[in-house]
């Protein structure tokens, strides 16, 4: 469904400069209003318009979801940092599947050599796809390559060899004081203590140009006793939003009754919503035209 939030960035980003320093638009909103559907839809957007896209599906798989054998270990370049390493990988094989075309562009080569060990280095002016093929390869080293990569990105962006979107869901995570990884030793690791925290606030920060960031501040993105508001200022603490300032607050809402009715159509064309009409009016005030709860209602079985 095409929404009024993504039409109205779409229109923003077209009509802004990119040759001054990006512009951070965040997008906020009551639980299961759409706000990562309207990410996706900017997404593809982007894609469309020859975007070199940088996407964080959701910050919490890193920070708040560990599994029993969660990798991380000591990083080797940032001292008193931790390493996600195989989340990094997954990443840098994320990243390049979205960007497989801009990838094969013979301009996005790095500006610096990489030295990763005593026989290994990505010399300077290789390929950008380089970079990230010896992240994904050898995973010891993924976190110190996607610093790298935002720097050249930056480095490349600057130079207008590509332009840039980054979007990231669930932003606010990384502002939140505490993360459910722990050191071998118990001892909680904080956010700031993530090399890929520091490495995406870094690309956030609106120091280059010919770019668009697109974040979202979700209360799903923190522990329930910090999700008593879903506005910006209260979801990115005072850290997240002095980091941010200034930026472009988009909320998010319900449904209208237009885009109740619409995606009430096409549930039923689907056949997932069945009966008379009157159990579309009924619907309409038990899930509050909230697009997650209808979807919810209509689920099948």
């Amino acid at each position: 469904m095409v929404r009024r939030p993504a039409i109205d960035l779409m229109n923003c980003i077209k009509a802004s400069d990119l040759n001054k320093p990006v512009i951070r638009y965040v997008l906020y909103g009551e639980k299961g209003t759409g706000k990562s559907l309207t990410m996706a839809h900017l997404l593809h957007y982007a894609h469309e318009e020859g975007f070199l896209i940088v996407h964080v599906p959701w910050v919490s798989e890193w920070l708040r979801r560990v599994p029993r054998h969660k990798e991380m270990s000591n990083s080797q370049s940032h001292e008193g940092f931790v390493d996600l390493p195989l989340d990094a990988a997954t990443w840098l094989l994320h990243f390049k599947n979205q960007n497989q075309t801009l990838l094969k562009n013979g301009e996005l080569n790095i500006n610096k050599e990489y030295v990763w060990s005593k026989r290994e280095k990505t010399e300077a002016g290789a390929p950008l796809s380089e970079l990230v093929e010896h992240g994904i390869n050898r995973v010891k080293y993924a976190c110190d390559v996607i610093d790298a990569l935002i720097y050249e990105i930056k480095q490349l962006s600057e130079s207008r060899k590509c332009k840039t979107f980054v979007a990231i869901d669930g932003f606010n995570s990384f502002f939140y004081p505490l993360t459910r990884l722990s050191t071998p030793t118990k001892k909680t690791v904080k956010p700031e203590e993530v090399t890929l925290t520091s490495s995406f606030k870094e690309l956030t920060k609106n120091n280059w140009t010919n770019g668009v960031i697109l974040l979202t501040a979700d209360q799903l993105a923190v522990p329930d006793d910090h999700q008593e508001s879903y506005l910006p200022k209260y979801l990115l603490r005072k850290e997240g939003f002095d980091h941010l300032d200034p930026f472009v607050p988009v909320e998010v809402r319900r449904y209208t009754d237009k885009e109740y009715l619409s995606c009430a159509s096409y549930y039923r064309d689907r056949l997932w919503l069945r009966g008379p009409p009157e159990i579309d009016t009924e619907l309409k005030f038990t899930s509050a035209c909230n697009p997650f709860t209808f979807m919810e209602q209509c689920a099948p079985l």
